[in-house]
């Protein structure tokens, strides 16, 4: 098949820890990888955000196209519906003489500018959320930034696109909330590099936790630090945001920097920045475990990651992690912003370290077993053949990777 996956904001070439770099841009990356592995022609479509970029850029056997769309600068992405529509055009020039048998749509933008691109050349549309503003609106509430009409856009994403795929079992619902046609969706979840996040090889008994991901607010790093307070012998590796250099110009980081000095815990918390996805396995292989606890989650990648190097995870019991993280086995599951139960959860694998050795193996056997972005790419084809073959939506199963 030739296959266009459209990221409107998160390209697979940027760099991750920032604000809008994350989750999305490694599915998206390691997605066309996969892909393209299996036989299939593949495009990444994603706006420009630099007057410097190439228009075209290769990388592991797949294609990234850069469309102008609005200013070519970084543009935070809940400032870019107004764009949205010129993104679409040029979608549509690239698609109509491009013999394209599908696009896949990754982000509600994209979703709309995929149909307002790929629907009049008859190419069907398979969207991937990786986030929904109906769950962000109820979390973050007055302080969300998304556009107002997001939510709306979203129930009319759910009727015009051929199929959509989720990333965990815990979204379905709130896709039929949203008006999503029964038997439309496929459950298939984010995948794991298992070469590149592996053991280290070293059983680290040291009290050392790590946390990984983009430095907002929703991520939960306060309420991580604030456990520390509980845990006086711990330290906290903290990794996201800028880089390394500018870290302390990260307005986020800043306002933990100042969380930590508040809390007497200051000495007892690095920052890192972003670092490099060795660098991150290396972080995680040699931490006691990963504390991965965002308020919501739409899937969640991190404790994926951390289970790949053989590490217990501390998570919060949200989202996908209700399908990553099995209690008692591959790690725990607190509430969220509950730095107390989170603070429990370090001192009880301080205290019993075989117990976090034996959550790490079960984490790698199930890392292997289910997240591999071979087996994720093989289910996503499998939709794509369906969809594109005319299958009835309702004929389409619901299925999980596994």
């Amino acid at each position: 098949m030739k296959i266009a996956l459209v990221s409107e904001h998160a390209s697979p070439l940027a760099i991750l820890g920032g604000v809008d770099s994350g989750g999305q841009n490694v599915y998206v990356a390691a997605l066309a990888r996969e892909l393209t592995r299996r036989g299939n022609e593949v495009v990444v479509f994603t706006r420009r955000c630099s007057r410097v970029s190439p228009a075209t850029v290769s990388l592991d056997g797949y294609t990234v196209e850069h469309l102008l769309a609005g200013p070519p600068t970084e543009v935070p992405k809940d400032e870019l519906l107004p764009h949205m529509g010129e993104f679409a055009d040029r979608l549509h020039e690239a698609l109509r003489d491009g013999g394209f048998d599908l696009v896949h749509a990754h982000f509600w933008m994209s979703g709309l500018a995929a149909c307002a691109a790929a629907k009049p050349l008859g190419i069907p549309v398979v969207q991937t959320f990786h986030a929904l503003g109906s769950v962000k609106r109820r979390h973050q509430g007055h302080r969300d930034t998304s556009p107002a009409s997001r939510i709306a856009l979203e129930r009319r994403l759910c009727r015009e696109v051929d199929h959509v795929i989720a990333t965990c079992t815990d979204e379905v619902a709130e896709l039929y909330s949203l008006g999503l046609p029964s038997g439309r969706v496929s459950v298939i979840p984010c995948g794991v590099d298992t070469d590149l996040f592996r053991p280290s090889g070293a059983d680290f008994k040291t009290p050392r936790f790590a946390t990984v991901g983009r430095l907002v607010e929703r991520k939960g790093v306060a309420d991580a630090i604030a456990a520390l307070a509980e845990v006086p012998e711990a330290t906290l590796v903290v990794a996201g945001g800028s880089s390394a250099r500018s870290i302390l110009e990260d307005a986020e980081a800043r306002r933990l920097g100042r969380l930590a000095e508040r809390l007497g815990v200051r000495r007892r918390v690095r920052f890192v920045g972003s670092l490099p996805r060795g660098e991150v396995a290396r972080l995680m292989s040699r931490s006691l475990a990963v504390i991965s606890v965002p308020w919501y989650e739409p899937f969640g990648i991190v404790p994926v990651e951390a289970m790949a190097c053989g590490r217990a995870v501390i998570g919060t019991g949200v989202g996908g992690l209700l399908d990553t993280v099995d209690e008692g086995v591959t790690g725990t599951l607190v509430e969220p912003r509950r730095p107390d139960q989170i603070a429990q959860a370090m001192r009880d694998l301080m205290a019993d370290p075989a117990k976090a050795s034996s959550w790490g193996r079960s984490g790698r056997r199930k890392a292997v077993r289910e997240y591999r972005w071979d087996r994720v790419a093989e289910a996503v084809e499998g939709v794509y053949l369906r969809v594109n073959a005319g299958v009835p939506s309702g004929a389409v199963p619901a299925e999980v990777a596994s």
